[in-house]
């Protein structure tokens, strides 16, 4: 069985109004999801707009990141109030976070993506973490979400870094499908393949230009953001668990593993593991062109602002053992490491990241 888009999928200016007629026939009592304060005047909107329309609404933010408490809370909420549906109005935490609390209720979930940082409002898959921000698994979902509300008016109101980090994730589907479904013979996945290769052309062409200039009449931004929320999860509805991850992002789940200070989005580290990927690829599948391919991303990166080793991350990984506690979750039983199509091992992971994060890329 493969779930390969939303039911209903309404993109551009004033998709939100387009959408309710919609909406108010799906759910008559929806529980609003959110959590960021910066989404507050946002989400103020979308429940206004629903009372209008005489909807039973309520709604509730997130505390932490798409984790068992929070999960547990809110379907406590929903059930307590009787609610017909979940509308996820944010990042790809509280995306994730509605759509697994609607599955697990057996409820439809409408994603309003409130920013181009991730392609969560469109697929079927919920990444859960503990409440401090570490990665625990990725939930296979029975649906993508019935409606995909895309209003590129409330993505514009997001900061830049998170269409930076939208960028980096997007450009993972190219890097990492290409190789882990490289023998793949299966005419989907290869079509998936090559919407991926596209993908990864267009950001590189229009993605600079979509961070640093002014929304109005700018073709650049609306390509750039679709890419990144619309397209980038179409790849995975096509190509399935085959067009899906590989070492960029079982290096993010690692590194999440770490607890610091700072947060980072999750395309800024999913970048970092993306290069870290590309050496890997040099070192261990003698690839030649890596290496061209991490100048060419370094480039980017740089010019989007994003980090492009562990350490800008706000970690060290010479202290605290830090270096072993990646690589060991990196190369756990169930990581995507392990979709390489050669073998990959905890000392291959501690070589190839010591060496990165001490050398200097060369342009």
């Amino acid at each position: 069985m493969q779930l390969i888009s939303p039911n209903t999928i309404y993109r551009g200016n004033y998709a939100w109004e387009k959408s309710l007629p919609q909406i108010t026939k799906l759910t008559k009592s929806p529980l609003i999801l959110g959590r960021s304060i910066s989404t507050n005047n946002l989400r103020n909107k979308i429940f206004i707009d629903l009372k209008n329309h005489n909807l039973n609404v309520n709604s509730v933010d997130l505390k932490f990141d798409c984790c068992y408490e929070d999960i547990t809370r809110v379907k406590d909420i929903i059930l307590k109030n009787n609610h017909d549906s979940v509308i996820a109005a944010g990042g790809g935490k509280v995306l994730d976070s509605g759509k697994y609390i609607a599955d697990c209720l057996s409820i439809p979930c409408i994603t309003v993506p409130l920013s181009a940082s991730t392609c969560a409002g469109w697929t079927a898959l919920s990444n859960i973490y503990t409440k401090n921000g570490q990665f625990i698994k990725d939930v296979s979902l029975r649906s993508c979400p019935k409606i995909l509300v895309y209003d590129h008016q409330f993505i514009q109101t997001a900061p830049s870094r998170t269409l930076a980090s939208g960028i980096a994730d997007a450009l993972a589907k190219w890097y990492e499908s290409s190789i882990t479904s490289s023998t793949v013979d299966d005419g989907l996945v290869q079509q998936a393949i090559q919407i991926s290769r596209v993908l990864r052309d267009q950001l590189l062409i229009d993605g600079e230009k979509a961070f640093k200039s002014q929304f109005e009449n700018n073709l650049s931004w609306r390509n750039t953001i679709e890419a990144c929320g619309l397209t980038a999860g179409l790849v995975g509805g096509i190509g399935g668990e085959k067009c899906r991850t590989a070492a960029a992002h079982a290096i993010h789940n690692a590194i999440t593993q770490i607890i610091t200070p700072n947060k980072f989005l999750h395309g800024e580290i999913v970048g970092v593991g993306l290069l870290l990927q590309l050496r890997l690829e040099e070192m261990k599948n003698n690839n030649k062109l890596a290496d061209q391919s991490i100048k060419q991303l370094f480039v980017l990166m740089n010019e989007l602002n994003l980090p492009t080793t562990i350490s800008k991350l706000g970690i060290d990984i010479f202290e605290n053992n830090n270096l072993e506690k990646i690589a060991e979750f990196t190369c756990r039983d169930k990581s995507e490491i392990h979709f390489l199509p050669f073998e990959v091992n905890k000392r291959d992971i501690v070589e190839v990241i010591a060496k990165f994060e001490q050398q200097k890329i060369k342009i």
